[in-house]
């Protein structure tokens, strides 16, 4: 009889998945335009100057339960992952839940769908100040749109989720937020650098464009310089130096097994920086949880909702 280590096999089908997507001329590489300056934390004006103009403009999509009070409702902003250019999948993800009275509001992400540049091929950013400056404008964004969901539409609970990148992103707008939200960061590092210098994704970053770039600013760099500088560079987007939420038991990560992407040790990592919070694991690599355990995502933002308080009475 012949037994099969599913673990294995998950994580052969993320590099299996990763070498076709990123190692093959598909699509270009990360970062193929190199570095394009040095990322600033600016104001909001500066903001929207530094944004390319297909991006000015951001759009949600809007589920609510039908004939129930905001105040006796939940909503969950969804924000996207790597690659996420439309809203259904996140759609799909939420629908289920407006039966729990869980309203699901999904954000375009900028240099995503309507709002990618004219330049950018799919979702391979031109240049790593583009994924930072995405990172920048998301975390505001959804910012804005809990503040809107709390106190302008009077919703009783709110939430933040995404996947791989959108759980990232989701983590920082949980860690920032004034008050507490359920945080709910799928199959998602601790860090940016863990995906683009340690998962699949190295395989699909401009190496040899980000070097050249390095050298026209200053003397040569060797390949290992230009992937150190990359790591010092997204070590901003390092969550573990995020203040931890205000609810961290209200915290639910979902990680999977033998994910090829984000090793296990990047998953561990936010949740010893955040005592409190939950590590759900399913059996499975990034790819396969991403499409088999969508239940198991539900489950969490209905646990993560259940552990806040009510803002108002829903009686």
């Amino acid at each position: 009889m012949v037994t099969v280590n599913l673990g294995i096999l998950h994580y052969v089908l993320d590099h299996i998945y990763g070498a076709f997507v990123h190692r093959t001329k598909i699509s270009p590489p990360f970062f193929s335009r190199g570095w394009e300056g040095v990322f600033r934390t600016p104001c909001d004006e500066q903001l929207i100057d530094a944004l390319p103009p297909e991006s000015h403009n951001a759009r949600v999509a809007f589920l609510t339960p039908k004939s129930v009070p905001p105040q006796r409702m939940a909503c969950v902003v969804h924000l996207a992952g790597t690659g996420d250019h439309t809203f259904e999948r996140r759609l799909r993800l939420g629908t289920p839940l407006l039966k729990e009275n869980i309203a699901t509001m999904v954000l375009e992400s900028p240099f995503y769908g309507q709002r990618r540049p004219m330049l950018q091929r799919g979702a391979k950013l031109l240049c790593v100040s583009d994924l930072l400056l995405l990172g920048r404008v998301t975390i505001e964004e959804a910012r804005s749109l809990l503040y809107w969901l709390e106190y302008e539409a009077g919703f009783g609970k709110t939430g933040v989720c995404g996947l791989s990148m959108g759980g990232v992103h989701a983590a920082m707008v949980g860690s920032l937020h004034p008050t507490p939200v359920a945080t709910l960061p799928f199959l998602s590092p601790h860090s940016a650098v863990v995906a683009f210098c340690e998962g699949i994704l190295k395989h699909a970053t401009a190496w040899e464009a980000l070097r050249e770039d390095g050298a026209a600013q200053k003397a040569a760099l060797t390949l290992e310089e230009v992937r150190e500088r990359m790591r010092s560079v997204l070590s901003l987007t390092d969550v573990t130096r995020f203040p931890i939420p205000k609810n961290p038991q209200a915290v639910i990560f979902v990680a999977a097994t033998d994910d090829g992407y984000i090793p296990k040790h990047s998953v561990l990592e936010l949740q010893r920086a955040w005592p409190g919070s939950e590590v759900r694991w399913v059996t499975g690599g990034h790819v396969s949880s991403f499409i088999l355990h969508n239940d198991e995502f539900r489950r969490a933002i209905m646990d993560g909702l259940n552990r806040l308080a009510w803002k108002e009475s829903p009686l």
